[in-house]
């Protein structure tokens, strides 16, 4: 009883107003001597409290653990975007939702950007990315902001926060919604080489407005999910949401070619169902497979009427979509893999668009919101069966789960699985250290923070170079 009540009565989705460097943190367990680099992870952080503001659009800041030699550090920073450097000066908010201006904003204030979502590490440059504008480059050692990336006036518009980076090739595959403006139904798709030049950049109709948050890339194929989180420009300007559940508008997913043209763009059609993150995704004869992340309804959004969605229905679940590119038929399978709710799912990065047989999610306690109530990992195979599942003491949280290959010719799989936990009862966070194969042992080891890190979204290992 007393456990629900501390569940209950705090969470972790607040932001922290500092920043702060802590050169060595104490270490619970021993950590692996193969563990030599830096986790970075991004989430929303907002520097002002906006009136009505989603949970999408705080600020970005940075939190890095550092780990050398068996020991650790950390340091956070915001990433210093045009709206965070407009607010810090005017000392108040600026922004609403979704890159709104607040009433009483400056006429000329048009960039709303908060690089909140992601990070990665490409071509030999640091980047934060969400999806409404270019990635920002970052300082990999002070985590200072170097500004705006657009790969010498080669992409423009709006960016992904989940590229896709080929193990083979080394090449960058991204896309972007609202590519021809707020609110539209365009995409751009394009590629960046592993030396960091753009190849391609090129832009097509989908068949609605929708926020596409993921997308699907295999060894040859690139695939687009149209989920009915629709976007309208006539809801924005009447004050009403400007992204809503409509689950009339199905599903689609768009198939091209990775080395053919967007005019050539095959959509295939499913029944509604809405998909932040996709696992991986490979091919097999004519099918592609893709194992994704699916929730019945769209959770943290509204109908167009300000009706909220079913709650019973927005749990992320293990779901497997199949694609028959040689069939006679424009649907696409959905057959959920398991119950267990979860979401951030991660693999062995080595085999991204290739057939894998090792998966990690964050899992959730179903009698809880879906976000705010991560409270254990998940190991399966290639096929979805849980191989191991490891839970926390109520009321703790966690993060995505990262994984790190013990070294570069380990067998896939092989490694550590790195996640932030935060811990209720004491309001701070730790980094824990997984045996990535044997999660349900418990973490190997324990970075100790001082403070919290704020439940974020996403992060990438880059190795001592």
């Amino acid at each position: 009883m007393q456990q629900d009540a501390v569940a209950e009565r705090r969470h972790n989705l607040g932001p922290i107003p500092f920043e702060a460097d802590a050169p060595f943190l104490k270490i619970i367990g021993e950590l692996p001597r193969e563990l030599n680099g830096t986790l970075y992870r991004n989430g929303p952080n907002p520097q002002f409290d906006s009136p009505g503001a989603h949970w999408f659009v705080g600020d970005g800041m940075l939190h890095t653990f550092h780990l050398e030699n068996g020991r650790a550090s950390h340091r956070n920073r915001w990433v210093r975007t045009p709206k965070w450097l407009a607010e810090h000066d005017a000392g108040r908010a600026l922004f609403g939702g979704f890159g709104r201006k607040l009433p009483d904003a400056p006429q000329d204030l048009t960039d709303g950007g908060v690089a909140n979502t992601n990070i990665i590490f490409h071509a030999g440059k640091l980047l934060a990315l969400e999806e409404a504008h270019l990635p920002t480059e970052i300082d990999p050692g002070t985590l200072a902001t170097r500004g705006y990336h657009n790969y010498h006036g080669r992409v423009a518009g709006s960016f992904t926060a989940h590229p896709k980076i080929d193990p083979v090739t080394g090449e960058l595959v991204f896309f972007g919604y609202n590519a021809a403006g707020p609110l539209t139904p365009a995409l751009s798709y394009g590629s960046i080489g592993a030396s960091g030049k753009a190849t391609r950049f090129e832009r097509f109709e989908a068949p609605y407005a929708s926020m596409v948050h993921d997308f699907i890339v295999t060894e040859n194929h690139v695939l687009f999910p149209i989920l009915p989180i629709t976007g309208s420009m006539e809801r924005a300007i009447s004050g009403r949401p400007p992204y809503a559940w409509e689950p009339d508008k199905g599903a689609y997913v768009g198939v091209i070619k990775r080395k053919g043209s967007a005019e050539d763009i095959v959509w295939f059609r499913a029944e509604a169902c809405y998909v932040f993150h996709v696992m991986n995704a490979w091919e097999d004869g004519d099918r592609i497979i893709a194992d994704v992340m699916q929730f019945e309804e769209a959770p943290l959004f509204t109908h167009p009427d300000g009706t909220p969605t079913n709650p019973e229905k927005s749990f992320a679940r293990h779901c497997r979509w199949t694609f028959n590119l040689a069939g006679k038929t424009d649907r696409f399978q959905q057959t959920y893999l398991d119950d267990l709710t979860g979401e951030f799912p991660r693999i062995d990065d080595r085999r991204a668009g290739l057939k894998s047989r090792h998966g990690w999610y964050a899992c959730a306690n179903p009698k809880l919101p879906m976000f705010g109530a991560l409270s254990g990992v998940v190991h399966v195979d290639g096929n979805g069966t849980r191989l191991g599942h490891y839970l926390l003491p109520a009321g703790d949280t966690i993060s995505e789960p990262v994984f790190v290959e013990r070294s570069k010719d380990a067998a896939e799989g092989d490694g550590w699985l790195l996640a932030v936990v935060w811990r209720a009862r004491e309001n701070r966070s730790d980094l824990a250290v997984f045996n990535a194969k044997d999660v349900e042992a418990g973490p190997v080891a324990l970075v100790q923070l001082g403070h919290r890190v704020p439940d974020g979204f996403h992060g990438s290992w880059v190795g001592a170079r």
